[in-house]
């Protein structure tokens, strides 16, 4: 799932990536929600609400709103160097390396929220996961080509719509030159995604209130699971290829 990139790629194993990525997702947006009230990765969201309190003149709640949205800037900035920098130097399994970065700051993370005083968890809590959204969005978006995100779920409900409309139109034969089969593809990963989203967001939620900040060390697991995996294989098959 994390070593072919673009073109190269099968929708099944689009839709495989999407679906973890967006069930972790949900899961820790709507668990930090859930603990402090705030949104680590539902951007549109948060800049509404920085809108909102800036029209208010609630300054101070607006620069949090913003510090949100630039932390997830960052973790998509800081992504595409190392996969940049990894492409440069023909990195094969550079897309998990991703995906680990990611999985040992989250163990980080969940180390610091275990030991700081609860009045600084909150703002630690989204600005952390807002960075770490940033770089797995990143990652999945890279690797897919932008076919896969794992948090916008706007796009990807506007993604549904058109492609329903456009195989309604295919059915009555009023698109002459286009093909279902794209289309059924395309509305089967973005479904799947938002799914995805939505059940690991329920899940989230009922973990959080079982085990606490223990959700992040579960998450990271099984990111370290995938990445592994995939670096694994990136290995073997270096060494495959060195030995022919």
């Amino acid at each position: 799932m994390l070593l072919r990139q673009g073109e190269a790629r099968s929708d099944g194993v689009d839709r495989r990536l999407a679906c973890i990525l967006a069930a972790i997702a949900g899961a820790l947006n709507t668990a930090a929600f859930h603990a402090v009230g705030f949104f680590s990765a539902n951007m549109t969201g948060n800049v509404s609400s920085l809108s909102d309190h800036a029209a208010a003149g609630e300054w101070w709640i607006s620069a949090f709103y913003l510090s949100i949205v630039m932390a997830f800037v960052f973790g998509a900035s800081v992504s595409t160097l190392l996969i940049n920098a990894g492409r440069r130097r023909s990195i094969r399994s550079i897309y998990a390396i991703g995906i680990l970065a990611e999985a040992i700051l989250m163990v980080l993370l969940g180390g610091i929220e275990l030991f700081i005083p609860s009045l600084e968890r909150g703002p630690v809590l989204i600005l952390g996961l807002s960075f770490l959204m940033g770089i797995q969005n990143a990652v999945v978006t890279r690797i897919s080509d932008a076919r896969v995100r794992t948090t916008h779920i706007s796009g990807m409900s506007t993604d549904i719509g058109i492609e329903l409309s456009m195989l309604f139109d295919i059915a009555r034969g009023r698109e002459l030159n286009a093909e279902a089969a794209p289309y059924r593809s395309k509305l089967r990963l973005h479904v799947q995604t938002v799914v995805s989203f939505l059940a690991g967001g329920i899940a989230g939620v009922v973990i959080y209130q079982s085990v606490g900040t223990k959700l992040l060390f579960a998450t990271a697991a099984l990111l370290f699971a995938m990445a592994g995996n995939a670096i694994v294989r990136s290995h073997l098959h270096a060494k495959q290829f060195l030995v022919r």
